[in-house]
């Protein structure tokens, strides 16, 4: 697995149980393996409605990074951006606070946010 983020998820005693026995019998390789494989099937099941959703909020769905030339440019032409992923919003190391502020009205994200912790405190009073 290439990028991942660490979550807790707490269930009821039966239901580890069930999920113990699965993985005991080589249903899944481990407690993680059915947990995601399970995340998967739901989203999968699910794909409609986040599909609509994402359109009508005008989100981008997966990866969008902006590295300092790229925010440069924008700044450049006086353009601010509001940015709307769910996945991974990624601004580079090379980004600056004063930049950031320069450039991002607003920032919405159903997911994760990879930054310099500098310009995510910068941010702080635009994430929603």
């Amino acid at each position: 697995m290439t990028d991942t983020e660490k979550i807790t998820v707490n269930i009821g005693g039966v239901d580890l149980g069930r999920v113990d026995l699965l993985v005991q019998e080589g249903f899944y390789a481990s407690r993680a393996d059915f947990i995601r494989t399970a995340i998967r099937n739901q989203l999968e099941r699910q794909k409609t409605a986040v599909d609509s959703i994402s359109m009508r909020k005008s989100m981008v769905i997966g990866t969008l990074s902006f590295n300092r030339k790229e925010l440069e440019k924008k700044q450049s032409k006086n353009e601010k951006i509001n940015v709307k992923v769910i996945g991974i919003f990624i601004l580079t190391d090379d980004v600056t606070p004063d930049l950031a502020l320069d450039t991002i009205q607003s920032v919405t994200i159903r997911g994760v946010f990879k930054a310099p912790d500098d310009v995510k405190a910068a941010l702080a009073d635009r994430l929603s």
